[in-house]
């Protein structure tokens, strides 16, 4: 089935990003974590800790797995955590042919509490994923975009290589406007193809024949420094 295209009104990055950021990164986000959402992190965080602590990486919004699955198989030496909110979505068929690598743990949780502990906890991911997040396209949903909303800052302070992926180029422009904002580099939307699709939304954009973008970073170990100068 195909897709449609992305419909919005906006034509390009929000007028009210930066200064969205700039407040966002003044103010921290001091919504109270659940208690839910710890014991999901607690589990998650023993699953990883039971593997020996290898390398990082979160597959963030990892949706029925399949991403998360891809990318234990690439790199088997680290230790990927798939994190959605939905259990639905995490016991569906992932379409995983052969043996499931055993470098993974998936876990059902709330990535604006996720992100906080992981910060909280010292947390330095060698990668961090996000990939086709709801871009919310309307002019009046920036707040509902990951680089609009208050936790934007607290991914940031994890570190590490980031990516973010989209069929909505307007929506990586953004992504990565808030990264330089924050963190003082210069990445930048780019056009992404690939013949191995790791997730079904990536396999049924380019089966739609969209044009896919993402925008990578490399934050360092010292994400939370570089983040706290430039916002200070």
């Amino acid at each position: 089935m195909n897709s449609s295209p992305i419909s919005s009104a906006q034509t390009g990055v929000h007028e009210q990003l930066a200064d969205l950021v700039t407040r966002h990164a003044a103010h921290p986000f001091r919504k109270p974590v659940t208690d839910y959402n710890r014991r999901a992190f607690d589990h998650s965080m023993a699953a990883w800790q039971a593997a020996g602590e290898p390398p990082l990486i979160l597959d963030t919004g990892c949706g029925v797995g399949l991403s998360t699955l891809n990318l234990a198989a690439q790199y088997p030496g680290h230790f990927v955590i798939g994190i959605d909110q939905s259990a639905d979505r995490l016991a569906r068929n992932t379409h995983w042919e052969g043996p499931e690598p055993g470098n993974l743990c998936f876990v059902r949780a709330d990535l604006v509490d996720y992100w906080r502990l992981a910060v909280d906890a010292g947390w330095r991911p060698a990668r961090h994923y996000l990939l086709y997040p709801n871009p919310w396209p309307k002019i009046g949903h920036l707040a509902r975009r990951w680089h609009g909303h208050a936790v934007f800052p607290s991914i940031l302070q994890l570190g590490g290589h980031i990516e973010c992926r989209s069929n909505w180029r307007i929506y990586v422009e953004e992504f990565a406007a808030a990264l330089n904002q924050l963190s003082g580099l210069d990445a930048a939307a780019e056009p992404y193809a690939t013949d191995a699709p790791i997730t079904p939304f990536e396999r049924k954009y380019l089966a739609s024949g969209h044009t896919l973008w993402r925008c990578r970073a490399d934050l360092g170990m010292d994400g939370l420094r570089k983040t706290k100068a430039a916002s200070a």
